[in-house]
């Protein structure tokens, strides 16, 4: 039995709450891909806060602490300005609020592609602050030898290939990848060089489909697609991209809500209640007894 915190609504204070229900493990996520074959696709989704945690985690297999918290959270251009203490905090929040699902954690862009070591320092921050399984990077073959420092070390690793945000500057925007015979070579080469580092898991984000395909069926470890394919051995969106929160997404974004609609509808019924004084009511303020 793991503990999580629950949000009281009544005090908006978090207590912690025994779940009856043992947390997945790396090893189980890892083995669900059996001779190349998985059979339940692998679910995940990001997270960013305790109460957004709550909600996914009983249908995820995985929660992905992305660095994307960088535009979805601080309105920032790019991922390239988020901080390891950016990190630390929101991965600390999705970890207090699930119980279920593996809690992985992206290393952010300057805190890993320097050296091994710098990635071992960078890495056991977050998961010392965080209380997270595993962590995540971006980078095919150059991050080989990381990957298997960090495994060598307790640090599990999911890999990341294809369109990589980190590297926008290099690749000159986030169109899909692998449509060259030479990149898409580069990208199956790369995701077999990072399973065979070790990687737990691999994200496959932007590619064309028949190489997303290959990428699965050449590495032993399961891919999780995002851009990619059905035929992935799971899949990932960003959470408030698949509710509908922004008006623009991805092509590869399927929007299974209006949530930005219902939030503007129900902040304008707000606003002209209490501009007609309305609200609030009887029921929301205090009469005196007797």
């Amino acid at each position: 039995m793991s503990t999580t915190f629950q949000l009281d609504t009544s005090t908006s204070r978090a207590n912690p709450t025994p779940q009856p229900m043992r947390r997945l493990t790396v090893p189980k996520i890892r083995m669900r891909k059996q001779d190349g074959v998985t059979a339940e696709p692998l679910v995940m989704l990001t997270a960013y806060t305790a109460r957004q945690a709550q909600l996914l985690d009983e249908h995820c297999d995985l929660l992905l602490v992305g660095d994307s918290l960088g535009q979805v959270i601080y309105g920032l251009p790019s991922t390239i300005p988020v901080t390891l203490e950016m990190m630390a905090n929101h991965g600390a929040a999705v970890v207090r609020g699930s119980y279920h699902a593996v809690v992985v954690i992206d290393m952010p862009f300057g805190s890993y592609e320097a050296s091994p070591q710098q990635a071992f320092e960078s890495a056991a921050f977050l998961l010392k602050q965080t209380g997270a399984a595993a962590v995540k990077l971006e980078g095919g073959g150059a991050m080989a030898e990381t990957v298997a420092f960090l495994g060598q070390r307790g640090i599990p690793v999911m890999g990341h290939v294809g369109l990589t945000p980190q590297a926008v500057n290099v690749l000159g925007g986030y169109a899909a990848r692998g449509r060259s015979d030479s990149e898409a070579a580069k990208i199956v080469t790369d995701a077999k060089a990072l399973d065979d580092a070790g990687t737990f898991a691999i994200v496959v984000e932007g590619v064309v489909e028949p190489i997303a395909i290959e990428v699965t069926q050449s590495v032993s470890c399961p891919t999780i697609g995002i851009g990619a394919s059905a035929q992935c051995d799971g899949q990932v969106l960003v959470t408030e991209d698949m509710l509908g929160m922004f008006d623009r997404v991805p092509r590869f974004v399927k929007r299974y809500e209006d949530i930005a609609g219902i939030i503007g509808k129900t902040v304008a019924t707000y606003a002209e209640e209490v501009r007609n004084r309305s609200f609030p009511g009887e029921e929301q303020t205090y009469q005196p007894k007797g």
